[in-house]
């Protein structure tokens, strides 16, 4: 087996366990934001449920900016898309929203837990992106500092 195609593997495989660990982790997210924190949101005051809604929409954004940047992975895996085509600033994984560290102390432990691991998350699969797209040939970084502003706007 070449160097190449035991890389390949090797990064199939991280692929592949990101994917579980982002699928499970949205799972449980749905089941407390939507089901089980029910209570907790409940008890909270009026402005703390706003911010425990906004927070667990950062979460689901953060973790459908990760599912679909390894979906796209998963593509290129299977030969359904190019390599070239995964680098596209529009594939390339989304800003993650920020939380403000004042907000976060004030949500419940469970809702902090999932706020953490979904920002663990999304730095993870950042540090991935960033590193395949400085591997990829013949795109200086200049270009794909344009590229990212113009598909910021």
């Amino acid at each position: 087996m070449t160097q190449g195609m035991k890389d390949s593997a090797v990064q199939r495989r991280l692929i592949d366990s990101l994917y579980v660990e982002a699928m499970l982790l949205a799972d449980d997210a749905r089941s407390y934001f939507d089901d089980d924190g029910r209570e907790e949101r409940d008890s909270l005051s009026v402005m703390a449920r706003v911010t425990f809604s906004c927070e667990s929409l950062k979460v689901t954004t953060r973790l459908m900016h990760v599912i679909a940047w390894l979906l796209t992975q998963r593509a290129v895996f299977a030969g359904e898309l190019g390599i070239t085509d995964a680098h596209h600033p529009s594939r390339r994984l989304g800003e993650a929203p920020a939380t403000d560290e004042y907000v976060h102390m004030e949500l419940p432990p469970r809702a902090q837990r999932l706020v953490n691991a979904s920002m663990e998350l999304h730095r993870r699969v950042a540090r991935l992106d960033e590193a395949q797209v400085a591997q990829a040939p013949g795109q200086s970084p200049a270009r794909q500092m344009f590229e990212r502003l113009a598909s910021s706007f």
